[in-house]
Parts: structure tokens; sequence; C-alpha cells
């Protein structure tokens, strides 16, 4: 339930598009930004159960993470300084084996309380134990597009990817801060006929798709040998891009796949995950120019956060750095890309205006990581951190609260070291699934 109506009073408001709006009384009520009115020009004829001075603060869309394993939270740290070989087939899905129902749902609100801390207010998904995974998401308020993984290649796929359509079907009205897509985990671990499948089911039901996509170049080289074309070319001939596909990554996108994507292609970039894990330049940076995309963070056992903002500055940096120019990739447009992210979304979340949903972001500035604060978009995107989150929303309900988690962290926390201790003890188990074998 959302909290009760809201004043933001004397609000500065950073728009979608990096201007700012400033001495502006935002209104909310029933989860819903009621309306948004000039300080200076307000009658006083609107009242609010609560008033919050924002006089010295910054108010914005919240931020999307368009591609997480959230539950991999409770890996942060266990797979360091290997090459994704490694770190997927000796180390990854080894303790993914072993991981229980219990492992997923605290992994998941641990990645949750971490996220709601950096200002997320959405979060695309895409794991496995989805029952845990959904528990968590319901017990925290957080908004969640759900992708539950399939492997084709997996020796119960068709068993699994039964169950995950009941699970949707099941669950798909339940909440209204709760969507759902269909999750093959990549191309290169599910063959054309369990994807087929997969694609069938998603168009049955309604669905979208979510799923890892060229990430490095031997995927690309693995899907040219196999079946002549790349992965963007594979998913397409298989008619993938009639449906709106989330793709994870897509480093290694070319140019011959650009003109293949569909309407509703988004893709969700992870650059601090290409950076730990070696995974090269890829075409994305010649040619995101050309393709929609936010910012994803991936697992927290490959990007050791999950803050869309640190990959937004990432991002910018990289950008500079290949191009050799201090010019690249500029804040107010990688500011647009943070806020693109709820295009992927059908929550109808991303809007500062009236009538559009409470999934906001109240930014304090004045503190020694931002100040002096000269454009509010330029420090946060090269100086802000969880810190300056001072209150997250959604929905019209304060998940952060003056700098606050409103969960309980302190038994999360016991639990989640409990977890830890559990999963070195169980140790890595045998994979039923490999990377690029």
């Amino acid at each position: 339930m959302p909290d009760a109506s809201v004043l933001l009073k004397c609000a500065n408001l950073i728009k979608e598009d990096g201007s700012v709006l400033t001495r502006q009384n935002v209104y909310i009520d029933e989860g819903k930004i009621a309306a948004i009115v000039p300080a200076d020009t307000d009658d006083g004829s609107r009242r609010a159960g609560e008033s919050i001075d924002c006089s010295r603060y910054y108010v914005s869309c919240g931020l999307t993470n368009l591609h997480a394993h959230t539950a991999m939270n409770i890996f942060k740290g266990i797979a360091e300084d290997c090459n994704s070989d490694a770190w997927f087939n000796d180390m990854i899905f080894p303790y993914e084996s072993r991981m229980t129902p219990q492992d997923v749902y605290i992994g998941t609100k641990l990645g949750i309380a971490e996220m709601i801390g950096n200002g997320v207010t959405a979060v695309a998904d895409h794991y496995f134990m989805e029952e845990e995974v959904l528990r968590a998401v319901k017990d925290t308020g957080i908004r969640a597009d759900l992708a539950p993984t399939v492997f084709g290649t997996a020796p119960d796929f068709a068993d699994r990817l039964a169950q995950v359509r009941e699970f949707i079907a099941a669950h798909r009205d339940d909440s209204g801060l709760v969507e759902f897509r269909m999750g093959p985990h990549a191309d290169y671990t599910c063959p054309p006929e369990a994807m087929g499948e997969i694609i069938d089911a998603a168009k049955a039901m309604g669905l979208p798709l979510h799923l890892h996509l060229a990430e490095e170049k031997a995927q690309v080289d693995l899907a040219l040998s196999r079946y002549g074309v790349t992965p963007f070319g594979y998913l397409a001939q298989l008619g993938a891009f009639s449906l709106p596909v989330l793709v994870a990554h897509g480093l290694w996108v070319q140019e011959e796949d650009v003109p293949l994507l569909g309407k509703d292609t988004m893709f969700a970039f992870c650059p601090k995950t290409y950076m730990k894990l070696g995974m090269g330049r890829g075409g994305f940076f010649d040619l995101y120019r050309d393709l929609p995309f936010g910012f994803g963070t991936d697992g927290a056992a490959s990007s050791n956060t999950v803050s869309p903002l640190e990959q937004a500055r990432f991002f910018a940096l990289l950008g500079k750095f290949l191009y050799d120019d201090g010019t690249a990739c500029p804040a107010q447009m990688v500011w647009q890309h943070l806020m693109d992210g709820h295009r992927a979304f059908a929550f109808g979340t991303g809007h500062l205006a009236e009538g559009a949903p409470a999934d906001l972001v109240i930014w304090d500035l004045d503190t020694p990581d931002t100040l002096a604060c000269y454009h509010p978009v330029t420090a946060i995107l090269y100086s802000a951190n969880s810190a300056n989150v001072r209150y997250t929303m959604v929905a019209g309900r304060f998940l952060k609260r003056e700098g606050r988690l409103v969960m309980d962290t302190d038994d999360l926390f016991v639990r989640a070291r409990g977890a830890q201790e559990e999963l070195l003890r169980r140790g890595r188990g045998k994979a039923s699934v490999f990377y690029l074998k």
C-alpha cells in the first residue's frame, strides 16, 4: 500500500532529459503523482498527510536495473580475478547447483536492499527458483520484471518449461508491481528446437523475452560455426524479434545485427562485468548511437554491486577512454539512457508528470561526495553513491527514508552470513549446464 499523501515541497526536479526545474511542489497520492505546481504560485488548496522540505534536494524518477541475477548477491566476491570460462564452469555454475530455495530468497532480498539503497525502483531479474525471487520481491516492495531462467540444454528442459509456464500463469495477476517474461538463458544454451519452444510459449502467453546475447566474442564465433549467423541472426531466424526482447549485454553486437532488431528491443548494458571478466571491446561502443539501451548490473558475483548508476558511470568513462575524446558520452546523454530503462517495462514509470506512478528518488547533493554541485546530473553521474539517496519511493511508498532502508536489515544480515557459511560448507557441486561447452 502507498504511504499517506505526501507533499515534496519546493523540490528541484531532474527531468528525464537531464534538464532541471526548480522550486516545484510535488503532490503524491494513491501511489501516483497527483500534481506538480510551481511553489511560488501554489495557493495551498491541496492537502497532504506529510510534507517534506525538498528545497535543497533534487527529485528524479527512480533508477532501473535492466538485467540482474539478484540472488547472486549471496556470491559477491566468491569468484574473483578469473576469466569467464573459469568463472562459470569452475565456480559459479557448480556453486549454484547446490543452492537452496532459502539461499535464493536471502540473496534476492539482500540484492534488493542494496538496489533500494542506490535508488533503484524497478529491476529486471533473470534467475531460477522463481518462487523465492517473487517472495522476496513482494516482501520488499520493489517493482520487478521476472524472467525465470530456462536452459534448453538441461536434461529436464521440457518439464522446466512447463513449470515456468504454470508459475507465470498462476502469478501474473498477483500485483501491479510485478511483470513476467520468458527467460531463455542464452542462444548457446538453447538449441533451435528448445529456443523455438520458448519463443512459441512467450507468444502464446503474450510475454516478452529476456536473455543473454553476444556477451563476448567466443559466443559470436560459436553461433557462426553452429548456425552460420551471429547470435542476433539466430534469434531473428526463430522469429524472436517480433516480441519485445530485453537483450542482456549485447557487447559484441555487429553492424549487420542492427537491422534485425525489433521495435521493442532494448539492451541492458553492464560494462563493469565486461571489464571484470576481460570480455573485450566488442562492437557496442561503435554502434551505441543506433541502439536502444539502458543499464543493468548483471549479478553481484561479476559486478560486485547492483548499482546501475555505477554502470552508467563506467559507460561514460569508457566511452571517453576508447574514443580518446573527453566530449564523448556526455553526462546528459548518459542520464537519458538511465531514464530510458523505464521504457523496457510495462509499468508506465519514468515520467515526472501528473498521473505517472510515484517511483522517485530524492537526492541529497549537499554532502562531501558531491559538493560543490554545479549541475546535479554531472554530480550524480560522476560523484554520487548510495549515501546521496535520501529517499527511495515506489508507487507512493517510501522504501528508503531519511537515508535509511525501511526494511529490517538486522535479521537479513544475520541470515545472509549464515547462508554464506553454509554455502562454503557444502562446497561446489556438479553443474548440469556449461558455459560454451
